[in-house]
C-alpha cells in the first residue's frame, strides 16, 4: 500500500465565523490521517494552535504542515517546531561554517525556522524572516533579509534587514549580542542586564539602533 493522501483542513475566514464553531463540522469530514492545516487570516497563537492539534490528535488526524496569511501565526507554528508555508514562493537557507561558501536562494523565503544552538563558527542564514528556537554563542552568526527572532539568548553576531530593509528588528529572550546590525547600521548590545521575564527587540530609529522590550506577540501572537 502507498502512502496516505494528504488532507486539507481550511479555517474559515474571520469576517465569516469563528473557527471554533465551524470546527467540530470539519473534523467529520476528515479521514485519519497526515493533514495540513490552512490557518488564513487568523492570528492565532501557541495555545490556540496546541490546542488545534490536541482535536485533531483525538480524531486520529496528523498535522504536517502549517499554512496561514499572517507571519504571527507562522511564527507560532514554527515556534511549535511545524513545517509553515506563506502564500509567496519560498528558497532554501544554509547553515555553513566558517569559511564555507554557498550561494544565496533566488526565490525569497518567507520564515525559516531552525532548532538548534548556533556555535562559535555557525552561520544561519535566510532570505526572509528567521526564527531560531535555541541559543546564538558568541562567535556564532544569524543574519537575514528580514526579521530575525531568537527564542534563547543572543549572545553572538545578529544581521537584521541585511538587503537594505530599514524596518527589520532583532528579537532575543536575551539580548546580548557581541554586535547588532539592521540595514547598514551597526551597534553593540547592551551592558546593563535584561529584566526577567521580558524579550528584547532592537529597532532602527533615526538612524540608530535602539533596544527596548519586545511586544507581546512578536513571538506567539
Amino acid at each position: 500500500m502507498g502512502e496516505p493522501e494528504t488532507q486539507r483542513l481550511t479555517l474559515p475566514w474571520c469576517r465569516e465565523a469563528h473557527w471554533r464553531e465551524t470546527l467540530p463540522a470539519k473534523l467529520n469530514e476528515l479521514d485519519p490521517g497526515p493533514t495540513e492545516l490552512d490557518c488564513r487570516d487568523w492570528q492565532l497563537g501557541c495555545r490556540d494552535l496546541h490546542q488545534l492539534m490536541e482535536l485533531l490528535n483525538k480524531e486520529g488526524v496528523t498535522l504536517t504542515r502549517i499554512h496561514a496569511n499572517l507571519r504571527e501565526t507562522l511564527v507560532s507554528a514554527a515556534a511549535l517546531g511545524y513545517p509553515t508555508h506563506m502564500a509567496s514562493p519560498q528558497g532554501n537557507s544554509s547553515k555553513t561554517r566558517s569559511g564555507d561558501t554557498q550561494p544565496k536562494p533566488k526565490t525569497p523565503q518567507k520564515l525559516l525556522f531552525h532548532q538548534g544552538t548556533l556555535r562559535s563558527g555557525d552561520h544561519l542564514s535566510a532570505e526572509g524572516d528567521v526564527l531560531l528556537l535555541g541559543d546564538v554563542n558568541p562567535g556564532a552568526r544569524i543574519s537575514a533579509g528580514g526579521d530575525v527572532m531568537v527564542w534563547g539568548r543572543l549572545r553572538g553576531i545578529a544581521h537584521a534587514g541585511q538587503d537594505g530593509d530599514t524596518k527589520a528588528k532583532i528579537v532575543a529572550l536575551q539580548l546580548r549580542p557581541l554586535q547588532l546590525r539592521i540595514a547598514d547600521a551597526v551597534a553593540r548590545g547592551p551592558e546593563d542586564q535584561p529584566q526577567p521575564g521580558l524579550a528584547e527587540e532592537a529597532r532602527l530609529e533615526a538612524g540608530t539602533i535602539m533596544i527596548e522590550p519586545a511586544r507581546a506577540n512578536r513571538f506567539n501572537g
